[in-house]
């Protein structure tokens, strides 16, 4: 059996190295695996052996708390961001929040390191600051600018010594401890400054004077928190991507129950509902279609160029874009049956997945914390065993804390990721984490899709065939007849056209087929060669022309006046100027390339032979493509699945190296644990 948990109080790798350790050493546990980023534990266990109460008992003896994510009923699925679990706490809810905690550390900081550090610069302070006379002045501002600092970031405290005492220690304990321990010696220090000038031992006041750790405290905690808040942003953006697949399905739709229209929220839909969808709406779920006809634009979901003719007895998915006419169709699949929510689930499984480096990663964390407060209790007793003062020792032992807290780990790693990521979106170019460019250079298999990313996307004229007119006329007949169409092939003529428009009367959309109106007193039609016959009108003159364009990959309209074809407009989705070059530079790199596509085969080998690609793949669906990269991995390939829609996210996130095209020259790399 499998099931997943929402576990909180995760802070870094450690803690998600302790929950999995602690569940994975259960009886009849297969397998645990954490994704920090989502707080999401996916245990697989023998039902027989483990329960669900078990494993949260586990995750509660570590020092976190985990709840169970069960399944909704169909009747209360809903297709939101209210899925999340709201039982458990959030501790963050508890403490201040990250930017209140920038804010206020970071100014006391510079303040404190100011009277600290200036004088080293040559920086002027005070004169009640000056001189082992005003030490405990001197002391006891850095204790005060340093108070507020320890108060906001408190969080680190808690949840440090909390690890602590369940035997999980973690980076926030390292934080704890190492920033706790300057601040006591520090406040301890104040006391002997005093004692030492009341009672006039003034070597004893210099020692300690010189010896604060104030702002080792209040350094440690602003720049792990800078950390928290760059990870913090980090799964913000990386979290928008669930959101955005989430934000495809409509919230309102319109069903007919008990012989009346109604309006109702699209998680209330259930199956057998007749659902009705007008032009511009989108489809809220899967269903069939009962009743009228339209064009469907379903390359969110497929990644199909061209919009879908849809009649009585096709299938529809949800979040398609119904394009031109009415239509009513049956609720098939609701919540999470749906195309749409099969998508999000294969997303986040594929990034509860972890690459062998993050396991790696999180080995090393399991004992980083243990081994490096090991280190420090050693280094205090050694040197009181060489006979150093009990001050030395500690002020060692601290220094091995203070240079071992997570810097490398939660500081460096984010600073060194943004600047370089800076330095890359300068070139159009954005990567979210290192283990993606870590892994480009182990790939050896590109796998392309083709909408949208080796293909503008969206269909544009390529020619434009005309009989007993000019192009330019036949071209503004056509515009003027497709002007009021909303079909994606009607779009693409008329931003062709940049000339004026005639006036079309008595327009008329024949659903699947094309348009009529009236043009300057003649009858104009425009569509496809089905339109055509049932009009009477003889097209016999363009076939050798139309099956050219066909072999092309090209999509033909016809368009006739008064029963007399007066000439034909092909239709492409066309290559971007730079995919060609791209794909020779990625096989003359000896890397091999696949054409990955939901479109139909005959478009994508025409593409590929273009492109010089002999792999194709065509007509596959989201879930498929995943697939298809998996089917590659199994190969031993390390493979670069390269995108730019929704219906590529499954795949995008169970490949090596997911790169998602947006623009001709804008990437997003994205390891296999994001999508």
């Amino acid at each position: 059996m499998k099931n997943k948990f929402t576990v909180e109080g995760m802070m870094c790798a450690a803690c998600s190295a302790a929950v999995e350790r602690a569940v994975g050493k259960l009886e009849g546990v297969e397998s645990a695996q954490v994704n920090l980023l989502a707080k999401l534990l996916t245990v697989e266990y023998s039902e027989n052996t483990v329960t669900p109460e078990d494993i949260c008992a586990a995750v509660k003896k570590a020092g976190f708390s985990a709840v169970l994510q069960e399944e909704p009923k169909p009747a209360e699925v809903k297709l939101n961001m209210d899925e999340v679990p709201a039982a458990l706490p959030k501790p963050e809810e508890k403490f201040t929040p990250v930017k209140v905690r920038l804010a206020v550390s970071v100014p006391l900081l510079v303040i404190l390191m100011y009277i600290t550090m200036g004088h080293m610069v040559g920086l002027p302070l005070p004169d009640f600051l000056h001189g082992v006379n005003n030490g405990v002045q001197f002391a006891f501002l850095q204790f005060l600018l340093t108070l507020p600092v320890v108060y906001v970031n408190r969080k680190f405290f808690f949840n440090g010594f909390r690890s602590l005492f369940h035997k999980a220690p973690n980076m926030d304990t390292l934080v704890a401890v190492g920033s706790g321990a300057a601040l006591i010696y520090g406040a301890a220090s104040i006391f002997m400054i005093g004692y030492g000038l009341g009672n006039g031992k003034i070597d004893i006041a210099e020692k300690y004077v010189s010896n604060l750790y104030f702002e080792s405290a209040s350094m440690i905690l602003t720049l792990v928190t800078v950390g928290k808040f760059l990870e913090e942003r980090s799964k913000s953006k990386t979290n928008s991507a669930v959101a955005g697949l989430i934000d495809l399905s409509p919230k309102k739709a319109t069903v007919k129950r008990n012989g009346k229209e109604i309006t109702v929220n699209a998680e209330e839909i259930v199956v057998g509902d007749t659902v009705i969808i007008r032009p511009g709406e989108k489809i809220p779920v899967d269903g069939i279609v009962t009743d009228g006809a339209s064009s469907v634009d379903q390359s969110a979901l497929t990644g199909e160029s061209m919009p879908v003719e849809k009649s009585k007895g096709d299938s529809v998915m949800s979040a398609s874009l119904n394009l031109e006419g009415s239509f009513t169709m049956k609720a098939s699949k609701v919540g999470k049956d749906t195309t749409l929510a099969q998508i999000i689930r294969l997303v986040e499984d594929a990034g509860a997945t972890k690459a062998p480096v993050a396991r790696l990663a999180d080995k090393i964390a399991g004992v980083f914390v243990p081994v490096v407060m090991s280190i420090s209790l050693v280094t205090f007793i050694a040197w009181l065993a060489a006979g150093q003062t009990l001050e030395f020792a500690l002020s060692c032992a601290i220094c091995v804390l203070v240079i071992s807290c997570p810097c490398a780990l939660g500081l460096a790693t984010p600073v060194a990721i943004t600047v370089s990521a800076g330095r890359c979106a300068s070139n159009g170019i954005l990567i979210k984490s290192a283990e993606a460019l870590e892994g480009l250079c182990k790939a050896d298999t590109v796998i392309l899709d083709k909408t949208g990313t080796v293909t503008t996307g969206r269909p544009a004229v390529t020619d434009i065939i005309a009989t007993d007119m000019e192009e330019d006329e036949l071209l503004m007949l056509a515009a003027s007849l497709e002007n009021k169409s909303e079909h994606l092939l009607a779009k693409a003529i008329c931003e062709k056209y940049k000339g004026k428009l005639v006036k079309a009367d008595s327009f008329t959309y024949v659903p699947g087929k094309g348009v009529s109106a009236t043009i300057a007193g003649k009858k104009a039609l425009g569509g496809n060669a089905t339109l055509m016959a049932e009009n009477g009108v003889d097209i016999s003159a363009f076939s050798q022309q139309v099956s050219a364009l066909s072999q092309q990959g090209k999509t033909v309209m016809y368009f006739a006046q008064d029963g007399k074809a007066i000439g034909i407009i092909a239709v492409a989705d066309e290559i971007k100027p730079t995919s060609t070059e791209a794909v020779k530079t990625l096989i003359q790199s000896g890397k091999e390339v696949i054409l990955l596509t939901g479109d139909n085969r005959s478009t994508a080998e025409v593409i590929g032979r273009q492109l010089g690609v002999t792999k194709v793949v065509a007509q596959v669906l989201p879930a498929q493509k995943a697939e298809q990269v998996e089917a590659e991995q199994k190969k031993g390939r390390k493979v670069i699945m390269v995108g730019d829609g929704i219906n590529d996210s499954p795949a995008l996130a169970k490949a090596d190296i997911g790169i998602a095209v947006s623009a001709a020259r804008t990437l997003l790399l994205t390891p296999p644990t994001l999508c």
